[in-house]
């Protein structure tokens, strides 16, 4: 069984960066796709980044694109979220997933195709 261990969150200030890692349990890392989702109290669960299963493919919700950099290094079986220029509105618990198919064409912004999810780390932006 697949298991996602996020960490990296913490607090800091609007403007400030911090950098997310998820690391996986496996063999089979490499051939799944990856996405980053955060949800805020209150709030829905709300996408952020996604990477293909070779790394060579990246898309952004609109709400981080400039500010976020998705990565992913096979030899680890982790993945990044490097987030810069925070803004207090990013203040949520940051959870990674895996997809529910290997070597998946293109990306998915849904949840529902991602079977596997870390516990999340949170994260909060001070104004």
């Amino acid at each position: 069984q697949v298991q996602l261990v996020e960490s990296g969150g913490g607090l800091v200030q609007t403007g400030g960066s911090l950098k997310l890692s998820c690391v996986a349990s496996g063999r089979i890392f490499s051939i799944y796709g990856m996405g980053w989702f955060r949800q805020a109290p209150g709030k829905e669960r709300e996408f952020v980044a996604a990477i293909n299963w070779s790394g060579s493919s990246t898309y952004y919700a609109e709400s981080v694109k400039g500010r976020f950099t998705i990565s992913r290094d096979n030899a680890k079986n982790t993945v990044y979220l490097q987030m810069n220029s925070l803004k207090p509105e990013d203040t949520a618990v940051y959870s990674c997933a895996r997809r529910s198919t290997s070597y998946s064409g293109g990306h998915s912004a849904q949840p529902h195709d991602y079977s596997t999810w870390g516990q999340g780390t949170q994260v909060t932006v001070s104004s």
